[in-house]
């Protein structure tokens, strides 16, 4: 997908390398029935929860994470995997990336735990009842098209599976991961449980789950960086529950979540730090690596509201120069993570996107 860097983007990298050390320095001081198993690896739940700060908050979570990997065996293929076959890429090191990502881009505030990863030999019910088969799905695969519709996961299937609901209701698991092939049918990320609410997706309500989590569906024709982009997106819909609204979802009330989300186009010399789709200088969806120089005042925000919201001119340099992963991880970066709070919202953002079921969130549910 990416060849060798053109020196102008070797020269943005390393810019974005110098900028982001400062900044993490700054930051460090403030299938039906019973799967079918291939291969299972396990490790040790650990406390969720560190000491915690002056304002009440855990300095570290650890989120109990199960990951799921659908990757059936293809026996008209030598008995290679659906991975293989199609030169897709291997989950495992992508999902340790993407650990290790959070875990800088929060300060290690955020550091999850793979409990378990299971492989699942074979491929994802459909809500409708549908599921490919190795045949069809390679039809499709090589023809890139006659895709079911609709696409839609049965979630439901999922978890029953998995046994989700019990190990999550006996504080086993936090969270759930799957990897699936393109037209795995899941949600970027999915809210589940009892009292659930929007989070990228509309929610699955379970009244049997007391505890609300959160199912991240990844795709492992892609990278780290749409992983990254699935947590954004995650984030955005946690922290406009948080504040209640959000001017970029039509919202009005003008705060600290409208002004962290600023960019240019929107607000001429206004810039923040933008969203996961539009940077400070952005013109355009995805427009990362726009050379244009925009004032932004996005420097003040990782410690917010402590310090001046000073503003100075940033370009498309200081997040990669177009690359998706650098972006995200400087956009995540910026995220406040002070003690105490402002207008009746944590300062610390981060824990707004974890351990929902811990949350009391007043805006849409």
């Amino acid at each position: 997908m990416f060849g060798e860097l053109p020196a102008v983007m070797l020269s943005a990298a390393k810019d974005l390398v110098r900028r982001t050390t400062r900044l993490f320095a700054a930051l460090s001081m403030t299938g039906r029935g019973a799967l079918p198993e291939r291969s299972v690896s396990r490790g040790h739940a650990t406390a969720v929860a560190s000491a915690d700060d002056e304002a009440g908050h855990p300095r570290t979570v650890r989120p109990r994470v199960l990951v799921l990997v659908y990757n059936p065996t293809m026996h008209s293929c030598g008995g290679k995997s659906l991975i293989e076959v199609c030169g897709y890429n291997d989950p495992e090191p992508l999902t340790r990336a993407y650990v290790e990502d959070l875990a800088m881009v929060s300060g290690s505030y955020l550091q999850y735990e793979i409990v378990e990863t299971r492989r699942v030999d074979g491929f994802p019910r459909k809500a409708d009842g549908f599921c490919y088969d190795e045949e069809s799905y390679l039809r499709c695969w090589r023809a890139s098209t006659g895709w079911h519709q609709p696409d839609a996961v049965d979630y439901e299937a999922v978890l029953r599976e998995a046994d989700m609901v019990g190990r999550v209701e006996a504080g086993e698991l936090d969270e759930l991961w799957v990897w699936a092939p393109p037209y795995g049918g899941f949600w970027e990320s999915h809210m589940i449980g009892r009292g659930a609410f929007y989070c990228n997706s509309e929610p699955l309500q379970l009244p049997s789950c007391d505890r609300r989590f959160i199912a991240m569906g990844f795709s492992y024709e892609r990278g780290v960086g749409e992983m990254l982009e699935n947590f954004g997106h995650r984030a955005e819909s946690m922290l406009t529950h948080a504040f209640g609204s959000w001017r970029d979802w039509g919202g009005s009330e003008n705060h600290a979540w409208d002004h962290f989300t600023a960019y240019d186009l929107v607000r001429p010399g206004q810039a923040g730090c933008g969203n996961v789709h539009f940077a400070p200088n952005s013109e355009r969806d995805y427009d990362w690596g726009n050379p244009r120089s925009v004032l932004s005042d996005c420097d003040a925000w990782p410690v917010y509201p402590n310090g001046a919201r000073e503003k100075r001119p940033v370009d498309g340099r200081e997040w990669g120069g177009g690359d998706i992963r650098a972006h995200h991880k400087w956009w995540l970066a910026h995220l406040p993570r002070s003690a105490g709070q402002t207008d009746g919202v944590h300062d610390n953002w981060w824990t707004y996107l974890v351990l929902p079921d811990r949350q009391s969130v007043r805006g849409r549910g």
